[in-house]
């Protein structure tokens, strides 16, 4: 593969439409950055004791603390992931005696609901990506506290400069991060309308009676709800303008990717 993306291996080669697999840092990236929720698949236990692996919803950002304004589309970026400092996750590596324990991580994104004149082709409009990495703990103080401002940045842009930082002593002594260093990782997107069979298509039976096409999907944010506890008479600037470009970004994209290829 060239120098912008991942290789192809075993592990992380797409083998079913091969032609929707993406390896490139820019896609897998921008796909983990843009996901509200990732799933981290780790072993708990020795498989001996135990062969079934644990599966959890988190949040999380890819960056380079070495260099944090790099273009994510140059080189291979870190996952960076948060816990409490007494959940399983977090304590893992120190519980197996490790430096770093091997998980899995995916992201996925639905685009749309693609409906064809038959069910069996029916399919929907789709981002995933799967990480294969080596998660540690960050011990640095100084990339703890940027790792949990790109976490904090990448649910709400420029959130962490606007709450009150820094974090106190027993804050970050509670919180441990996690360093996932990628090993492999590949990209499946799915774009476009619903395919059917020719002889379907052929069908004036059906196809007058069939309405077909696709329904875009996206997450929506909702405009923002003061707590009972908010003293802040009007809603900040940055987060006001965000939500609303948000959702308008990620309309289009669903609605642009329901269009014919």
């Amino acid at each position: 593969m060239a120098d912008t993306a991942y290789t192809k291996e075993t592990r992380n080669t797409v083998r079913r439409h091969r032609e929707r697999g993406q390896y490139d840092f820019a896609t897998v990236h921008s796909i983990v950055n843009q996901a509200s929720i990732l799933h981290v698949s780790f072993l708990p236990t020795d498989p001996l004791e135990d062969p079934f692996p644990t599966i959890l919803p988190m949040i999380g950002s890819v960056g380079l603390f070495s260099n944090p304004d790099n273009d994510p589309g140059a080189q291979p970026l870190d996952l960076y992931i948060h816990g409490h400092s007494a959940s399983r996750l977090m304590r893992l590596p120190t519980a197996q005696g490790l430096e770093q324990v091997p998980v899995c991580v995916a992201a996925t994104m639905l685009d749309g609901i693609k409906l064809a004149l038959t069910p069996f082709n029916h399919s929907c409009n789709y981002r995933s990506a799967v990480l294969h990495g080596y998660a540690s703990i960050v011990t640095d103080e100084a990339e703890k506290s940027w790792a949990l401002a790109l976490i904090t940045d990448g649910l709400v842009p420029d959130r962490w400069d606007n709450s009150r930082v820094p974090p106190t002593k027993a804050e970050m002594t509670s919180t441990t991060v996690l360093k996932v260093s990628v090993v492999s990782a590949s990209a499946k997107v799915n774009s476009g309308e619903p395919g059917d069979d020719r002889k379907d298509l052929k069908d004036d039976a059906v196809t007058s009676s069939v309405w077909t096409g696709v329904l875009p999907v996206h997450e929506q944010i909702g405009a923002p709800q003061p707590s009972s506890t908010n003293k802040v008479a009007k809603v900040p600037q940055y987060l006001d303008q965000w939500w609303q470009a948000e959702n308008t970004k990620r309309e289009t994209y669903a609605h642009d990717a329901s269009r014919p290829k």
